[in-house]
This record gives structure tokens, C-alpha cells and sequence, in this order.
């Protein structure tokens, strides 16, 4: 399976906006019809909290970039009073503005179109009602939430855009695994006993997986010895199949049996945390570029266009001499200083959550990234 990283909670928060809108297909939204609602808006009169080479943030554009975060992650508004975490997201606002500041007038246009459409996606998601609601408890308006979806999917669309056929070509090559699918039956014998929950020494797991191969070298049915003795609750009903699976969800050692096993050869015991696996490769698909569908294109362009934004957070912002001047936020100004949520790790996580049924040494830790 694919290592999911174990990333600090202010930059969970700060990519996964990103995430999130980078996934839909969007649509419709005029530039003169965001024209009007600007020239509609008071002029901002509050104090800059950030400073930079070139701009500010006012406290009103921190509060509203807060309380859009609360708006669509109101499970983690607890991690939003951490100082650490809120300065992560002024950077974050800092590097949204001056990215869909210079994008060009397509990744505006395409912008402005999708960031409607994701609007209205998000409306029909909550229904009216909350949606409504959500914007009184965080004293938002649906146009300050259409122009924050617009200017992030501006950015995404700017560096996209960006991205060449000759980096897709090499970043598939670098990632090939995460295309590879497989089909493949096993058999597992656990490291613990499922019926009497009792640890399994190594050496009787492996004498018990030998004993299983000894019987499919014979001719033995696979899918018959899968039924009978296999211990992996997950596929063990479907004579130990797993069809068509990316070969990147599994745990290394199963992974490299699949990616690497002569097709219809009957393997000797693979070891994982889980177990031994007698793992047969029925079939493999290796894709080549020109192969990908355009779904999967997508996806790299999206892994390319996120690496770029933060390759601009992480190097080309340290160059702008930012200064900061944050307000606290409510909860801690009532605890004299308290942060509730600092070193919490009350983040979005990124990953799934882990299967608890299937031991064939997928899912490790959730499932394979998706695209990832």
C-alpha cells in the first residue's frame, strides 16, 4: 500500500481545502456577475493581521478564512483555536491570493465557473436548510463563500493548467504501482488462532501455510482450499479472490508478490503483520501511459498542481518578510490565553479508516490513497 504520511495537523488543514475542491467537475459563473456583488460590499476598513512583500490581510478577510474553515469543517473548529494552526491558515490565505492574482485569464474564468457550480454541489450536499443555518453560526454570506470556493479553484486551475504532458509522463512513471491492478487469490494463516484468539508462534503459522501449499502443488482447488482454510475473514467465503485490485492498497511484502509472482504460479508463504499468505497471481494489468483514462490523468495533474502549492508555501513565501499580528481566537480569549486544540492532532487525517474484516494485507492503516 501507499505510505501515507503523518503530517502535522496545520497542514492537513491547509491542503485539505485543496483536496476536497480539486476532486468535482464544475460549472457556470459570469465575471460580471461577481463584479457587481464586489462593488456591492463596504470597504474594509479593519487592521492588517498579516503583512507581506506587496499586500496585507485585514482582520475581517482572517475572521471570514476562519469561519470558512469552521464552515467546512465544523467537527475540527477546536483545532482552529491554536495559534500555530491559525497562523497556517493566514499562510495559507497569503498564498491563495497572490496565486489567483496571477493566474491568467482562463484558470480565472474556469475559476469562476466551477466555484458556482461547487457552491451549489455543496448546497444540494447539506440541503437548504442547514446550509442556511451554517451561514448564520459563522456570519457568513453565500457570495463570501462562492468567491472563496472561486479563488481556490482559480489557483487549482492556474497550476494545473501548468502542467506539461512530459511531467505527467514522468510522475506516472514514478508512480506505475498506483495504476496496477491485479487479481489474485491467497490463502492466510493468522499469527493469532481465530478461534481460540490465542497467539500463533511463527514457526506453527509457517508449518500450517507449508501444509496448505503441499496441497495446491497437488492439485488441490484453490478456491475449495481458500473456503477451508484460509483465516482471512475478508475474502476467505470468495475461495481467498481478490479481483481487479490496486496492487498499492496492499502491505509491501503482499504487494510485491502481486507486482511480481509468475501469473497462475503458486507462490511460497508470503510474510506480513497478518500472517502467512499462499498467494496465487491469476492476472495483472500494468498500464502504460498512453492507457490512462482521463480520469487518472486528472488525478496526476491534481498530485502535480498540489505539489507545486506547496512548493510555493514551503520556499517562495519564507521570501516575502510576512509579519503577523493574530487576533486570539473567542475560546482562547475566555481562557486567558488558552489554545484548546494545540497539539491536539484534531485534524483531518486524509486517509480512510481501517478495515477491520480483511487480513489479505490490504488496507493497512486505511486503504490505498486515493490518487493520490
Amino acid at each position: 500500500m501507499s505510505q501515507l504520511s503523518k503530517r502535522k495537523p496545520w497542514r492537513m488543514l491547509s491542503l485539505g481545502i485543496a483536496a476536497l475542491l480539486a476532486i468535482s467537475v464544475l460549472a457556470a459563473c459570469t465575471k460580471q456577475a461577481n463584479e457587481s456583488k464586489v462593488n456591492e460590499e463596504p470597504k474594509d476598513s479593519s487592521k492588517a493581521v498579516v503583512t507581506y512583500t506587496g499586500g496585507t490581510i485585514t482582520e475581517n478577510e482572517f475572521n471570514q478564512e476562519i469561519s470558512m474553515m469552521k464552515f467546512l469543517y465544523p467537527e475540527y473548529e477546536a483545532a482552529l483555536a491554536s495559534d500555530q494552526v491559525r497562523e497556517q491558515i493566514a499562510k495559507q490565505e497569503v498564498v491563495y491570493k497572490l496565486l489567483a492574482a496571477k493566474a491568467d485569464d482562463k484558470a480565472k474564468e474556469q475559476g469562476a465557473k466551477q466555484g458556482k457550480e461547487q457552491l451549489e454541489q455543496y448546497k444540494k450536499s447539506v440541503g437548504e436548510d442547514k446550509f442556511k443555518k451554517f451561514l448564520s453560526d459563522q456570519k457568513l454570506t453565500e457570495q463570501g463563500v462562492q468567491d472563496y470556493f472561486t479563488r481556490v479553484m482559480t489557483v487549482i486551475n492556474s497550476e494545473t493548467n501548468k502542467v506539461t504532458d512530459d511531467q505527467l509522463k514522468q510522475e506516472f512513471e514514478k508512480n506505475k504501482d498506483q495504476f496496477t491492478t491485479a487479481t489474485v487469490r491467497h490463502v492466510l494463516i493468522n499469527f493469532e488462532d481465530p478461534k481460540t484468539k490465542k497467539p500463533r508462534k511463527k514457526e506453527d503459522a509457517l508449518k500450517l501455510a507449508k501444509e496448505v501449499k503441499a496441497k495446491l502443488d497437488g492439485g488441490a482447488d484453490f478456491a475449495t482450499i481458500a473456503k477451508k482454510y484460509s483465516e482471512d475473514p475478508g475474502s476467505a467465503s470468495n475461495g481467498g479472490l481478490y479481483e481487479n485490485a490496486s496492487v498499492a492498497q496492499w502491505v509491501p511484502a503482499f504487494k510485491k508478490a502481486a507486482e511480481t509472482q509468475p501469473i497462475n504460479k503458486i507462490g511460497d508463504p508470503v510474510e506480513t503483520e497478518y500472517g502467512y499468505h499462499i498467494i496465487k497471481v491469476e492476472s495483472r494489468n500494468e498500464p502504460t501511459f498512453d492507457k490512462l483514462k482521463d480520469n487518472e490523468k486528472a488525478a496526476l495533474r491534481n498530485k502535480l498542481a498540489g505539489e507545486s502549492i506547496q512548493n510555493f508555501t514551503e520556499n517562495d513565501l519564507a521570501k516575502l518578510n510576512l509579519k503577523f499580528n493574530l487576533p486570539k481566537a473567542p475560546a482562547a480569549k475566555e481562557k486567558s490565553g488558552t489554545t484548546p486544540g494545540a497539539g491536539s492532532g484534531a485534524a483531518p487525517s486524509g486517509t480512510t479508516g481501517s478495515t477491520s474484516d480483511t487480513q489479505a494485507g490490504t488496507a493497512k492503516g486505511g486503504a490505498a490513497n486515493q490518487g493520490k
